[in-house]
């Protein structure tokens, strides 16, 4: 076949590719992609890069094409012509593929119509200069022209499919946009200010108003409350259950992980900033200062933050060593900045059994960086105030139900930058009153609860009006829903549990019930101290009344009863996913994980896994119960005894049920009960996945397991 037939072919090849692109656009909305022909469509990222190329040597030649030295060069002209047809070619099979592409769910919006139609009119316009750049009235002003004119028909196009890919205005970001004023810590919307930059960053270059794969959307609270295809989002106050931190959390290489793979990941603290604020609950309103001190959103959105003001030269002192504040951080002592950049640092002491003044002694190395200090339900006495005073540059100091009477409040009148001073739930003595006097300085004082008399607190306000004094709760006659009853038994005992419940409200009484069903005020049982319960697993709900006050949210606390202890276990096969740095180990160190799957407790797998437990002495077994997430239990569940001798046997095999009760818990124990009492020295233990599933766009997807702890009974 000769050269010039190739030519005609090829000429004749544009017309049709120009011809069905027409056809497509005139009729994209009826238009149906099979499942067949998908595949041809996503490669339309992976070859549009060609034609880009060749059309842009194209459009550089042609802008010389009718210099005299290159006009009567024959072979350059060729060249030249050979670049637009190809060029031409390659961008309308191009884009045929785009649209093919665009009919995939998650596309849709302005941006994709307006790449769409400018990808096409490039198409367009380099065939047209196929066709005709070789007539007689084809001039040199006509060959720039339509050289420009594709030109910026290409660099409209890539710019808009950049912004479908990266996110809104990737390419000029950087000079359109203004850099992001760095707002105070007082300022701060835990939402607007710390969660949704994650998003900008991390996510909405695939889930945004033009790009919405999964259906989703993460732009503004109205969307990220709506969530996608698959449901919402998350489970306000409940992040161990939520489908964003699931998809977060799965391994590197699963699809459904989030943000998929070759994009940049979530951080530690960015993963754990998500996991915080939908465990507070999703507030989108909230300040990052409405949150408590020694809270770890609070925390944790201090250090991306400033503190008001800073300007560097807000505090004139210098930064601590960060190795001497890493060395104070201890397990009753939490040393933190108080914002990005910032010397300043606020420290929070707690574990009241573990006090001593010394904690405070310890920390008169960082006495000039220390700005807060959290000294909450501390047996904090009056003389340690002069320790406390030591610490210059204090702004705030919390002193809620601690040992201190006020006769030394004076002390702290040495501290020039004190604004805010609390004292709830103090003991104060009359003369604290007069103390009180005496600091000119502080500009918040709260006393509510702390024995002070009504006309006390009158005097006081009369005498300081510069500095606010809030008594605390006021009855406005409606009734207030109480606390949860708070526990303090561990979670797994050896023989028998010896139930200890408590609530920080007087006069309260708590009622429970063992067998699933809601405690009420009337027939539950009461909690008495000294109550003792001895069966394998306990489900225990409690719901606290007082007259007066609404009840409480239900309590639910699940007990497990460990008798036997394995002195070994290791895979026989490895697991997909494994958060624990403990390995095997983790299954029976009686730590209970959160129903969190990156909290450092679970091990999951999408195949088979098998475990080998050994014990020192025989074990008399009668039951061995696994504790798993309620929607991701293992298939099934096989058990061998005595996997070294030859009379190897099963000695049980169960098929977990789902719960259809959404309040059922996080976690679900799975119970298996042998037919006889067993003893036994060596165990095998294998959990398979649950069958695979067919979903949208998920052909035979098989689906992860979680398993943190087996109890042996």
């Amino acid at each position: 076949m000769s050269i010039r037939n190739i030519g005609r072919y090829a000429t004749n090849l544009l017309i049709a590719l120009n011809s069905l692109i027409a056809f497509l656009l005139v009729f994209i909305n009826e238009l149906v992609v099979p499942k067949w022909l998908q595949p041809a469509g996503r490669l339309h990222p992976l070859l549009l890069h060609f034609p880009i190329v060749i059309l842009i040597m194209a459009m550089g030649l042609e802008w010389f094409r009718f210099k005299e030295r290159i006009r009567q060069q024959e072979l350059i002209q060729n060249f030249i012509t050979l670049l637009w047809l190809v060029g031409a070619l390659s961008a309308a099979i191009t884009v045929v593929m785009g649209i093919l592409l665009s009919k995939e769910p998650g596309y849709e919006g302005s941006t994709l119509e307006l790449h769409k139609w400018f990808g096409a009119s490039v198409v367009l316009i380099s065939s047209a200069i196929v066709w005709c750049r070789n007539a007689s009235w084809y001039s040199i002003r006509v060959a720039r022209s339509a050289s420009l004119a594709s030109a910026l028909g290409l660099v409209v196009a890539g710019h808009f499919g950049a912004d479908l890919t990266h996110g809104a205005n990737f390419v000029l970001q950087p000079v359109l946009k203004p850099s992001k004023e760095d707002i105070s810590i007082e300022q701060a919307l835990v939402f607007s200010d710390v969660i949704l930059p994650i998003f900008e960053n991390k996510c909405t270059s695939c889930h945004n108003a033009d790009k919405q794969k999964g259906g989703l959307m993460l732009v503004d609270e109205k969307s990220i409350l709506k969530g996608g295809r698959t449901g919402k989002l998350f489970e306000t106050g409940q992040p161990q259950v939520s489908l964003l931190l699931r998809r977060i959390h799965l391994p590197d290489g699963e699809k459904e992980h989030m943000p998929p793979k070759g994009k940049p990941q979530l951080t530690e603290d960015e993963a754990q900033l998500l996991y915080l604020w939908i465990k507070e609950k999703v507030d989108f309103k909230k300040k990052v200062i409405d949150l408590p001190l020694n809270d770890s959103l609070r925390q944790l959105s201090a250090a991306i933050l400033k503190p008001a003001g800073n300007t560097g030269d807000e505090y004139a002192f210098a930064a601590a060593d960060e190795k001497l504040i890493k060395k104070l951080n201890t397990n009753y002592r939490s040393v933190s900045a108080m914002g990005k950049e910032s010397p300043a640092l606020g420290v929070n002491i707690y574990n009241r059994k573990n006090y001593d003044h010394k904690v405070l002694e310890e920390l008169s190395p960082i006495q000039k960086q220390i700005v807060s200090l959290y000294l909450d339900h501390m047996p904090v006495k009056d003389a340690e105030l002069k320790d406390i005073a030591k610490f210059e540059n204090l702004r705030s100091l919390n002193l809620n139900f601690t040992d201190i009477t006020g006769t030394t409040l004076k002390e702290l009148a040495v501290l020039k930058h004190l604004k805010s001073l609390s004292l709830s739930g103090t003991r104060l003595s009359p003369d604290a009153a007069k103390q009180l006097g005496l600091l000119k300085n502080v500009e918040n004082v709260v006393l509510w609860n702390c024995g002070l008399k009504a006309d006390e607190i009158s005097k006081l306000k009369q005498t300081n009006k510069n500095i606010n004094y809030t008594e605390g709760f006021k009855d406005d006659g409606k009734p207030i829903k109480l606390n949860f009853p708070q526990l303090k038994t561990p979670l797994v005992f050896s023989n028998a549990l010896l139930l200890q419940l408590s609530h920080p409200i007087n006069g309260v009484e708590m009622r429970y019930t063992t067998d699933g069903s809601q405690p009420d005020s009337v027939s539950s049982p009461l909690y008495k101290p000294g109550i003792v319960c001895s069966q394998d697993n306990i489900s225990l709900k409690v719901r606290a009344y007082k007259a007066g006050w609404l009840s409480s949210d239900v309590a639910q606390f699940e007990f497990h009863k460990s008798t036997y202890t394995p002195d070994s276990i290791s895979f026989l096969t490895f697991p997909s996913f494994q958060s624990s740095p403990q390995r095997a180990r983790s299954l029976i160190d009686k730590d209970l994980g959160s129903g969190f799957i990156a909290d450092g407790k679970w091990i999951g797998s999408q195949k088979d896994l098998a475990l080998y437990v050994q014990f020192a002495r025989p074990a008399n077994l009668k039951s061995i119960t696994i504790n798993s997430l309620r929607d991701n239990l293992p298939g099934e569940i096989e058990i061998w005894n005595d996997v070294n001798n030859a009379d190897t046997k099963l000695l049980c095999r169960m098929t977990p049920k789902r719960s259809p009760d959404p309040n059922s818990g996080v976690t679900r124990s799975i119970e298996c009960k042998l037919p006889k009492a067993c003893l036994a020295s060596s165990l095998k233990i294998v959990f398979k996945p649950a069958g695979r599933t067919s979903q949208p766009g998920k052909i035979n997807q098989t689906p992860y397991f979680f398993v943190d702890e087996i109890f042996f009974n």
